[in-house]
């Protein structure tokens, strides 16, 4: 606490040895006629130094100087009613005794004790809401440089955001007013700030409260209503923020530090999905659970996710490792209680994997380590085999042999129907999964997503790139189309799925529809305060090797139905592999991979995998 603040307390308690003598008083002066006050008057003064001596050390022992009393609220309140009912009690149980004993000359009315305890408690706190009010009152004089800001959201979100903005003087932000369409909302106050109509009557409310920043305080707004007061606020020169949505508040902490500018994440945004905590955490929660991948973004997401249901041991597997270094920093320093085991090794060591597996023994296995770049694993095939062929074998051998009770793999929507090597390589994963699955009766599932905004290498991220560089965006095709999810979502959703599964299931989260490359370039550019082909241009680069106009969710002839999470489905009928064919097949890859015969190892993958076109 500052020395100011100690100056303040000091002041607040020679007020207190004041009050207390005025409440003593009052509460004689209330309940006698003036003619028998000075009769009483000796029974007063023992009182005042009866409640001298007890009720200051008593609102000494409940902190009542150790309070910023700016900042007090309903905690506070209660905190004060406690400190003088238990100072009251005390003063009126030590009068009672002198009285009984004869020591005071003469009695006094017992009534008197209780109307000082009301005295009291209407003093003591109404002095210390009073410095309350004169601190609001101070911030509130705003100087030239205060913006006046707009809320959106006059929730739970919004009202939290007022608050913390009227305390904080120094953010130099004004709340003018919010906006709600909840119709009961209209017209009432919240922390003094009105409700003035709804989102709709935005660009009106700018102009009439001449707002200089919009803040987005609801975390469940959908992607429309955010791109619509973006373009709002674009348009006007006026700065906008958001909260982030549910998806990223995972801890469920909302506060102005939260506060960011609207990302393209935003404007993709959907409903958020309800989750069955009840069935992730009798999966999860007690469990020894190893991710690889864990430096990865989305295996580095599962992790923080997954600490959340207090596994018995988390387990990250990584090949980096300064990745794995800096998410087991991030663990620590959020979660110091929980045990976390980093590891660092090649799932396509498989020696090194069988130690680990003796060693830790998990129960639960996330398989997220994986190549994901199309291009670059177009000529670097005999990596991408090794890794995500060789390596998902390794990994389910080792979960095999030590009777891991669950495996889930991060697969992709590019394992349908594939056209590049890594497409052909996740969808080579997925059938040894599943061919473990079906052999031994195993809880071994795979769940299928798309592209995830802001993972590494992601499209979305190499456009920033080239923003800041100022330009030209790179598209391969005005045609081209992404599914996007964001990675706390999509991670959430995989949680779901994987406990869910019983055996052999391939599941597909929920991507909605698909969105156009060239019109996420142009609102990351829009984001960016700039305009397409006037301040960035965007270029037609053409279609790479490996790469789809339109992504896939379906094999030819293969169906989904929807699961009890309307957000996920499941291959309708389980897919038979033919464990011995894929055993060969494998095999043979992992020899033409290590002798570097590219032709012949595409040449492999097109005759195994008849609904892919592998160019060689």
């Amino acid at each position: 606490m500052s020395s100011r603040s100690h100056v303040r307390n000091r002041f607040v308690l020679v007020g207190d040895f004041a009050l207390t003598v005025v409440s003593v008083l009052g509460s004689f002066a209330l309940r006698l006629d003036a003619g028998q006050l000075p009769y009483y008057f000796p029974a007063a003064l023992a009182m005042c130094l009866v409640a001298l001596i007890v009720k200051i050390p008593t609102y000494y022992f409940f902190g009542l100087y150790r309070r910023l009393w700016a900042y007090a609220s309903t905690n506070e309140l209660r905190l004060i009613t406690f400190a003088v009912t238990s100072a009251s009690v005390l003063t009126s149980g030590l009068m009672l005794i002198l009285i009984g004993f004869d020591l005071v000359k003469p009695g006094m009315p017992r009534s008197a004790l209780g109307i000082d305890w009301l005295i009291s408690l209407i003093l003591v706190g109404g002095s210390r809401f009073v410095l309350r009010i004169l601190a609001e009152q101070s911030s509130a004089q705003t100087d030239a440089k205060t913006k006046r800001v707009l809320i959106l959201g006059a929730g739970d979100a919004g009202a939290l955001v007022v608050r913390e903005l009227q305390k904080n003087s120094k953010l130099n932000l004004n709340p003018v007013g919010f906006l709600d369409d909840d119709a009961s909302k209209i017209n009432h106050n919240i922390y003094g700030v009105t409700v003035l109509g709804g989102i709709d009557q935005l660009e009106k409310t700018l102009d009439a409260q001449q707002a200089d920043e919009v803040i987005i305080a609801i975390p469940a707004a959908p992607g429309r209503i955010i791109r619509l007061v973006n373009d709002v606020c674009r348009r006007r020169g006026i700065a906008s923020r958001i909260i982030p949505g549910f998806y990223e508040l995972i801890d469920g902490k909302v506060s102005v530090n939260r506060l960011r500018e609207v990302d393209i994440a935003d404007l993709l945004r959907r409903e958020p999905a309800q989750l069955d905590d009840r069935l992730i955490g009798a999966t999860l929660g007690g469990k020894r659970i190893l991710v690889t991948g864990a430096g990865g973004s989305i295996g580095g997401e599962l992790c923080r996710q997954l600490a959340r249901w207090n596994p018995a041991e988390l387990i990250l597997l990584g090949h980096g490792e300064n990745s794995i270094f800096e998410i087991l920093q991030e663990l620590k320093d959020d979660h110091p209680a929980l045990n976390l085991r980093a590891v660092i090794a090649d799932v396509r060591d498989a020696e090194r994997l069988d130690k680990i597996f003796e060693e830790h023994r998990p129960q639960i296995i996330f398989h997220a380590a994986a190549h994901k770049h199309v291009p670059l694993m177009e000529a670097n095939a005999e990596e991408a085999v090794t890794n995500n062929v060789v390596g998902t074998k390794n990994v389910v051998e080792a979960a095999t042999k030590y009777r891991a009770e669950r495996l889930v793999l991060i697969s992709t929507d590019k394992a349908v129907r594939p056209l590049s090597v890594m497409g052909a390589t996740k969808r080579l994963a997925e059938m040894i999964v599943l061919d473990a699955a079906q052999r031994g009766r195993l809880a071994y599932s795979v769940v299928r997503f798309g592209n995830v905004l802001g993972s590494r290498g992601s499209v979305a991220l190499t456009f920033k790139k080239q923003i800041a560089r100022g330009g030209p965006l790179t598209v391969t095709h005005p045609d081209m189309e992404r599914y996007f999810m964001i990675i706390p979502e999509a991670v959430q959703l995989v949680l779901q799925a994987a406990c869910m599964g019983v055996g052999g299931e391939v599941f597909m989260l929920n991507m909605g529809e698909q969105v156009r490359i060239l019109d996420l370039a142009q609102d990351l550019i829009r984001l960016s305060g700039l305009e397409p082909y006037r301040d960035i241009d965007i270029q037609i680069s053409g279609i790479r090797p490996g790469e789809k106009l339109r992504e896939d969710l379906l094999e030819d002839g293969v169906d989904f139905e929807r699961t009890q999470h309307p957000e996920i489905f499941r291959m309708s009928k389980e897919e038979q592999v033919d464990g011995a064919a894929l055993a060969t097949t494998v095999e043979r890859l992992a020899d033409l991979a290590r002798h570097s015969r590219t032709s012949d190892l595409i040449q492999t993958i097109n005759r195994f995998l008849p609904s892919g076109s592998v160019r060689a």
